[in-house]
């Protein structure tokens, strides 16, 4: 049996009669069976996950991209959480009998079908990027929706798939194919993300840029690999939060991910309360 993982990221989280029917489109496709979603009400935004054979969740994929580009107008978009565009990301994830070049053919064929038949600008990450510096999808999202009038008409910026053109109404989307990435949130004591971003600063692979004995920036690593995160306020829960992906758990596991937070947390005065998982998360992950 074949089976593959996709995990769009829409960019709506507040009304559930659109996240709610977007997410329900890729379930119509036979085959395609929707695992979860997941709206956050500050981040405005809905992972959603579902699981088939190859071709179903490709199918399933695009009516969501359809659905969601009928339904979410990115100029009325606001949010804590980083976006580009009405679906912001759409990977997909090797689960069962398929390799992760199946999932950046995947990948393609659905770039290639945004791009052709909705006429939307489309970049690829992760295991799929066409160049080193589109791996990461914080590099192709960099300035966000905001700056995409100005980014499409630089042609280091050309889309991999679709025109260079600005869709005010969608933006533009990012689809890939990754490992397993599990999105964890780290609670602290504090409302100030000014506190969180410190501790997130500690932990992620890329550490913070800090002033060397030669006066210039340098880059300082933080303790973990394989981790990407930032610190925000979600008002909801009255909590600063350390939001980060952990994009290889082999690397380092979400308790290892934890214990980091609290004790970088303990060295600045404060306290780890909890934390929050967001989407789905492999069982051998839970029980280590």
């Amino acid at each position: 049996m074949k089976i593959v993982e996709c995990v769009p990221n829409i960019s709506e989280g507040k009304r559930p009669e659109i996240y709610n029917e977007v997410a329900q489109a890729a379930a119509t496709v036979a085959g395609v069976e929707l695992l979860d979603i997941d709206p956050g009400i500050e981040t405005n935004r809905t992972v959603i996950t579902f699981v088939g054979a190859p071709d179903a969740v490709l199918e399933g994929a695009f009516r969501l991209i359809v659905t969601a580009r009928r339904l979410i107008d990115m100029r009325e978009h606001h949010g804590a959480h980083g976006r580009m565009g009405a679906v912001d990301v759409c990977p997909f994830v090797p689960v069962a009998g398929v390799t992760m070049d199946d999932c950046v053919e995947l990948a393609n064929r659905l770039g290639r079908r945004v791009g052709e038949e909705l006429s939307l600008p489309v970049y690829l990450y992760e295991f799929a990027a066409t160049r080193p510096e589109r791996r990461s999808l914080a590099n192709i999202r960099k300035g966000e929706y905001e700056a995409l009038p100005t980014k499409l008409q630089d042609a280091d910026f050309a889309p991999d798939y679709g025109p260079a053109e600005f869709v005010p109404e969608f933006g533009a989307m990012v689809i890939g194919a990754r490992k397993f990435l599990v999105a964890y949130n780290v609670n602290l004591n504090v409302t100030d993300k000014r506190w969180a971003n410190r501790v997130a600063f500690d932990v992620r692979e890329k550490g913070r840029t800090v002033e060397g004995e030669d006066g210039r920036m340098v880059e300082q690593p933080g303790k973990l690999k394989a981790v990407r995160g930032v610190g925000w306020f979600i008002p909801e829960y009255g909590c600063a939060q350390v939001s980060m992906n952990l994009i290889d758990l082999d690397v380092t596991p979400v308790h290892v991910a934890f214990e980091a937070c609290v004790e970088s947390a303990r060295e600045r005065g404060l306290r780890a309360t909890g934390s929050e998982l967001v989407g789905l998360i492999p069982k051998a992950a839970i029980l280590d």
